[in-house]
């Protein structure tokens, strides 16, 4: 007996409509929107102003949601409200991305050291916190090259950070290059309620509080609403030696170590 091919019937294929296009791709425009308003946002190091905790290269991933949100936790930074929702104050010793106090355009990293009503000031080089000399212990020379391919040679140390809000003290690593001008003697500083004082790891490198003069560069006290998030993990890093086009040197460029390399 001869076989018969049995075709059955197909499913007819549906077309999608513009309109139905459109929709997706507002409903992946609003997911995204959401995840890096609310859940982490990447953030690339430009500059050496947190060596030797962050390198020039590194793509840090912040959490947006450590602190609350404010105006600035989203894209353009909408003036809808001031202040902060589900706020939280930060840690001492948090690595936390914040909104520049002189052009909220611009993002900064910087280390927490001074919470409101803390006293701080630096003597000889020497941070003082509350009256009391924050301990570190000396590690050996340390160089880098910065941004501007300038030589940074100078010895590091553990810090040991007091904790706050019943934490333990936070180590890390600072880099210090001198002990001579303004910055290394500084006057006493009260942090004002409703701010934060924040301090780069390279310390003799780094435009931070404790310049509170009216200079282009000075950041002065940061207002607790500046705040973006908390810098938990480096996801990536790259030393881009040589320009992003010439993509045959990537391999060689990437720092395989700081793969979700954690902050501290």
């Amino acid at each position: 007996m001869q076989g018969s091919e049995s075709t059955g019937d197909k499913p007819a294929r549906r077309e999608e409509t513009l309109g139905e296009s459109i929709r997706y791709f507002c409903v992946l425009l609003l997911a995204v929107f959401a995840v890096r308003s609310l859940v982490v946002e990447p953030f690339n190091i430009p500059s050496g102003s947190m060596i030797p905790t962050l390198q020039i290269g590194d793509f840090v991933l912040v959490s947006k949601f450590s602190y609350g949100y404010s105006r600035f936790s989203f894209p353009f930074s909408p003036n809808v409200f001031s202040g902060r929702i589900f706020g939280a104050e930060p840690h001492r010793g948090d690595v936390a991305v914040f909104r520049f106090t002189r052009d909220t355009s611009v993002d900064y990293i910087k280390r927490i050291i001074g919470l409101p009503g803390d006293h701080i000031q630096v003597t000889g080089g020497h941070l003082i916190l509350n009256g009391i000399e924050v301990p570190r212990t000396a590690l050996g020379h340390y160089e880098v090259l910065d941004e501007n391919n300038r030589l940074l040679s100078g010895e590091l140390y553990r810090e040991s950070l007091p904790g706050s809000g019943g934490r333990p003290p936070v180590d890390h690593d600072i880099l210090k290059l001198t002990d001579e001008g303004f910055a290394n003697d500084t006057p006493e500083y009260v942090v004002p309620e409703g701010s934060f004082f924040a301090m780069g790891d390279d310390r003799d490198d780094s435009a931070d509080s404790r310049f509170q003069g009216d200079g282009p560069d000075d950041l002065g006290f940061v207002p607790m609403q500046n705040l973006v998030g908390r810098a938990p993990v480096v996801l990536f890093s790259m030393d881009m030696r040589h320009p992003a086009w010439q993509f045959w040197y990537w391999p060689t460029e990437i720092r395989w170590n700081r793969f979700l390399h954690l902050v501290t």
